[in-house]
């Protein structure tokens, strides 16, 4: 089987990793999941998020603003895939806003992201693929998979 043509995407409509050593905030997940493969949070428009939720075979852990819903997915998730415009991916979940910053004083209704949905038991993880292809199609790009993709 053939895999989909790839074209590279223009710049400013790549999702851009957090940079390595990136020090905004991370998202916490509760200490009785372990999160022994690392984490990562992908973030997608907050109209997207109950759409995605209902739609997925299991469910991590879910955090949310008002803006983005975050899902943790395993550390590497960004690795050989095109994550589709208007997704985010924060390596290591850090989740850095500029209106967080102390010269900055968050508007009304924003937040840092807060936990909105946990599993009682087992992996904090949303597996990756189902809300990759969920993604891709919510945005109506085509899912990609390359081996020199890291976002």
């Amino acid at each position: 089987m053939d895999r989909p043509f790839c074209p590279d995407l223009p710049p400013s409509r790549r999702p851009q990793p957090a940079p390595p050593g990136a020090t905004g905030p991370r998202l916490r997940i509760p200490e009785r999941l372990p999160a022994t493969l690392g984490y990562d949070a992908v973030g997608l428009p907050r109209e997207h998020g109950e759409h995605i939720m209902g739609r997925l075979p299991r469910v991590g852990c879910v955090f949310a603003d008002d803006r983005r819903w975050w899902w943790i997915v395993p550390a590497g998730s960004q690795i050989g895939v095109v994550w589709p415009p208007g997704t985010s991916y924060a390596v290591g979940a850090r989740v850095a806003d500029p209106s967080w910053t102390p010269t900055r004083r968050p508007g009304p209704g924003r937040t840092r992201p807060g936990l909105i949905h946990a599993p009682r038991t087992g992996s904090p993880y949303t597996p990756p693929i189902p809300l990759y292809v969920l993604t891709c199609r919510l945005s109506g790009s085509p899912p990609c998979w390359r081996l020199d993709a890291t976002g």
